[in-house]
């Protein structure tokens, strides 16, 4: 019988119980290394999805977020693999924001990094309010516009105060530390690409968490860089990145991996923030509700928390 999402959910919650035992197997212990330094955009904002995105809430976040329904958004296709006729400007890429009421979209695709690293196939950008990028492989992404013109532009829409966002291979992708980026599947957390856009920085991100077990991976992540933040996102769930916070929306959950973190109530190597939830990167500190509301119970921090 297949799993539901609440009972996944359960499933995931009991088992954080066992995550201080499987640190403890991969080599980690508490508070041994230090931390890095996350950050988010220092203007602009991000909204990053679990994949299998429909909630209307997000979508329309990233709308408003751009300007409204007639800002210029440039949707980037390129993780689906698919061929390069089949993204054209109606492209199927495009439907979910044209229904949403999005009117100018524009398909932006190569998988050759030498014509991205031109002015002509980065001209689309620069007048744009925002960025979407699509699922499929993040690997796509990164051997096509990573050190080119059009990185370049994707951080200068963000730059001049407008939106990036992504969906599955298009969140994981917005880190700088790249997860699940190898190029001979998706079962590898750490593979051969591990360099990411860093539209925020310090964090490694995962999604599908829960409909595909992969509570547990991100653990990995963090036994090799105990530096980083892990971010696990459930599906058809976002948190919307603006200055060094976030604010988790959906309808799933999304899992904080902190290597200095003490878990006061199951023990484990991450807990659940839902939506409603903030997050403030500089200090690693969950809030339930609002910035302005308590802290997530059960979660101190190691040595008094902060980056530094």
């Amino acid at each position: 019988m297949p799993v539901s999402r609440s009972g996944a959910a359960l499933a995931a919650a009991s088992a954080a119980a066992r995550g201080a035992l499987l640190l403890t197997a991969l080599g980690w212990s508490p508070g041994a290394a230090p931390l890095a330094a996350q950050a988010g955009p220092a203007s602009g904002s991000l909204v990053i999805v679990g994949g299998a995105l429909q909630d209307a809430e997000i979508v329309g976040t990233f709308i408003e977020l751009a300007g409204g329904p007639a800002a210029k958004i440039v949707v980037v296709p390129t993780a689906g693999g698919g061929s390069d006729d089949s993204y054209g400007d109606e492209c199927r890429c495009i439907r979910q924001l044209r229904a949403a009421g999005a009117t100018d979209l524009h398909v932006l695709h190569t998988y050759d990094p030498e014509l991205a690293d031109t002015e002509a196939f980065a001209a689309p950008l620069l007048d744009a309010d925002a960025v979407w990028f699509t699922g499929g492989r993040q690997w796509r992404l990164a051997d096509a516009y990573l050190g080119t013109r059009t990185e370049e532009a994707f951080h200068a829409v963000l730059a001049r105060g407008g939106v990036i966002g992504g969906s599955s291979a298009g969140a994981s992708i917005q880190a700088d530390f790249m997860v699940r980026g190898d190029t001979n599947g998706n079962r590898l957390v750490i593979g051969d690409h591990t360099e990411g856009f860093g539209f925020i920085t310090g964090v490694g991100i995962d999604q599908h968490l829960l409909p595909r077990n992969r509570h547990f991976d991100l653990l990995e992540v963090i036994r090799e860089h105990p530096e980083l933040l892990g971010i696990g996102l459930d599906e058809d769930t976002a948190i919307i990145v603006e200055g060094d916070a976030f604010r988790v929306m959906g309808s799933g959950y999304v899992a904080i991996y902190d290597a200095n973190a003490d878990l006061d109530l199951n023990g484990g190597g991450f807990y659940f923030l839902q939506p409603g939830d903030h997050f403030d990167l500089t200090t690693r500190t969950p809030t339930r509700g609002s910035p302005q509301a308590e802290n997530v119970r059960g979660v101190d921090r190691v040595r008094g928390g902060g980056n530094g």
